[in-house]
């Protein structure tokens, strides 16, 4: 009893540490209320589209609970990052998120600072693309080769992963959100059938293609990191093993092809007009010379 009463024994006791500030679940109510506000304040038709897409996308992204936490949108601005979305879409999905949190009374629960978005992103070649592939296949994780091809071969975002489901490859039809937009993936006929040959190999009769040994949908943290060590082993920098890389890779090349059609329709319209040029050019059976 003595050492407790002895001042240098009562200076080392810690208080017991304060709780901090409890979450906010938010519910849909407040994102009308939130929207209805902004209308209110003159925003126009398309503004307000926007505000309504970021603010349902954010509600669609949080836990089952709804509720956002400290850290809560700093997570969320890495998890759009990880799903491929370009640094200035995050800043604006962010920025949103924040106007929110204020609206409700809660700027401690807002994410502070924008990204760059002129930072230079790393770029992964087709090269290093096929390399990973076939390292995978030559390591025979099946699993992994089937990820990485899915994100090279359809640029689908790393949260939408679940919806690749058998239900799904046998009707020929993935549905996926992309910026809070509807749409249907394009999924190449070879890897679908791919995609469905593993599921019968691994017993999976319904249900997301790719999951744990409890029948859950992979993580985030697991794709991401079994990428990074494909990487490792493909001897590929591992700053390009993420999914975001992949549909770099994806939208570039559909790009380039693009450019190359539209060369091509120029070139055959070029063509097209001047052997048209033969018959009705203006100086055609006028016995003018060229210049």
């Amino acid at each position: 009893m003595e050492a407790l009463l002895d001042p240098a024994v009562k200076r080392r006791v810690k208080s017991p540490p304060r709780a901090g500030p409890p979450g906010l679940r938010l519910t849909p109510a407040d994102l009308e209320t939130y929207l209805d506000s902004l209308s209110q304040q003159g925003r126009g038709r398309d503004t307000l589209a926007t505000y309504r897409r970021n603010v349902h996308a954010l509600y669609d992204g949080l836990p089952e609970d709804k509720t956002v936490r400290p850290g809560t949108l700093d997570r969320w601005r890495e998890a759009l990052l990880e799903g491929g979305y370009s640094p200035r879409t995050v800043n604006v999905r962010i920025s949103v998120a924040n106007s929110l949190m204020a609206f409700l009374g809660r700027r401690d629960l807002q994410s502070v600072g924008a990204l760059e978005v002129d930072d230079v992103q790393p770029e992964l070649t087709r090269t290093e693309y096929l390399r990973l592939l076939t390292t995978a296949r030559a390591l025979d994780k099946e699993r992994l080769y089937l990820l990485v091809k899915l994100f090279g071969c359809t640029g689908i975002p790393l949260q939408e992963l679940p919806r690749v489901t058998v239900e799904a490859l046998h009707e020929g039809r993935v549905i996926v959100h992309s910026n809070g937009v509807v749409q249907l993936l394009h999924l190449p006929d070879f890897l679908r059938k791919e995609l469905l040959a593993y599921a019968r190999r691994e017993g999976t009769v319904s249900g997301p293609i790719f999951h744990t040994k409890g029948g859950k949908p992979l993580g985030r943290t697991a794709v991401t990191d079994s990428i990074k060590q494909l990487c490792r082993d493909a001897r590929v920098p591992e700053e390009k093993a993420n999914p975001r890389c992949l549909k770099r890779l994806w939208q570039s090349t559909q790009d380039g092809i693009r450019t190359q059609i539209d060369l091509l329709v120029e070139q055959a319209c070029d063509r097209l007009m001047e052997a048209e040029q033969l018959t009705v050019g203006w100086d055609v059976g006028k016995g003018v010379r060229g210049p």
